[in-house]
């Protein structure tokens, strides 16, 4: 877990962070996805900030004004997650439609899932939404812009967006395609009001006495000295030579990878990294977190690292 200590976990002062039903929604008068392209430039942003931040879509369904997404942060940051994915769609969308504006009805809303059947439910629930379309009433697997499709086996997960198997999980970890067979059923039930004892109860029969699907929580809790510790070591530097000094080419990379691993594993703000790493500007600190990613990506040695962190933060 760590190196002299220096990756102990703080102590934690909140459970961890739950899974969320978001919702977002267009103002009135405009078409949030106008075009199919439009749909899958939104699903590649999600997938970029899900890599880039290590969390988790369970489900999602894009419709011409609003969407629904069954999201586990994975202790990240919620707000901070939706803030990236939708301020990098209104600058694609109003560079498209040549417009300069707000383009979501408010904040995004979101809901705390707080038991198994709430996820399933909130599950079918996302995954009926194309029922409400004429040409995928009774086809709603059919529908493109949702998961459903990718949970039933019908298509393809091209992007590696979603994660099927804590859903499938409850109701059958070792048997898929009993698991998906069953979950069919509730998509197709739930458009009659399927409640959520019929939610116990099926979680109940499926839920085995030897197994039970557990979800592996990503901890984020590490202080800036435990990563910049941790780091130094494995990069042989001081822990100050990786913080204060500016010079060398090499060095930057190395604040650059302890900004990114602040922002992406930490959930911290540009505005907390300025404070942590001293005399940098916020779009400064933009700028390390933005190369701090490409190195992590680019770089074997810093991808090595990066990915002990996470296995370290990784809890069943």
């Amino acid at each position: 877990m760590s190196h002299g200590g220096c990756m102990a976990r703080i102590a934690r002062l909140k459970p961890p962070e739950s899974i969320y039903h978001v919702m977002g929604r267009s103002i009135s008068e405009l078409t949030l996805f106008p075009q199919d392209d439009d749909k899958r430039y939104f699903l590649a942003l999600l997938k970029k900030y899900c890599d880039k931040f290590h969390c988790t879509i369970l489900a999602y369904c894009l419709m011409d004004t609003h969407f629904h997404l069954h999201f586990d942060p994975q202790g990240f940051n919620l707000s901070r997650f939706m803030h990236c994915t939708n301020l990098s769609y209104v600058l694609y969308y109003n560079k498209k439609y040549h417009r300069r504006g707000h383009l979501f009805q408010g904040r995004f809303e979101s809901r705390v899932i707080t038991s198994d059947s709430y996820n399933l439910a909130v599950s079918t629930y996302i995954h009926n939404n194309p029922a409400d379309i004429p040409a995928y009433q009774g086809k709603e697997a059919e529908y493109p812009f949702s998961s459903l499709g990718i949970y039933l086996g019908c298509r393809r997960d091209t992007l590696g967006l979603v994660d099927t198997d804590y859903i499938l999980g409850l109701l059958n970890e070792r048997d898929r395609d009993r698991a998906v067979t069953e979950y069919r059923k509730f998509v197709n039930r739930q458009k009659d009001t399927v409640t959520e004892q019929d939610m116990k109860q099926c979680l109940k029969r499926f839920a085995s006495n030897e197994y039970r699907c557990e979800r592996k929580m990503l901890y984020r809790d590490y202080t800036p000295s435990q990563v910049a510790c941790y780091v130094a070591h494995k990069l042989n530097l001081p822990v100050e030579e990786m913080i204060k000094i500016k010079s060398s080419r090499f060095t930057s990379g190395v604040r650059a990878f302890y900004a990114f691993i602040l922002r992406a594993v930490c959930s911290f703000t540009y505005r907390d990294i300025c404070e942590v790493i001293g005399n940098i500007s916020l779009s400064a600190s933009s700028r390390l977190c933005r190369l701090g990613y490409e190195l992590v990506y680019s770089n074997p040695s810093y991808r090595e690292i990066f990915q002990d962190i996470l296995q370290m933060g990784k809890v069943a």
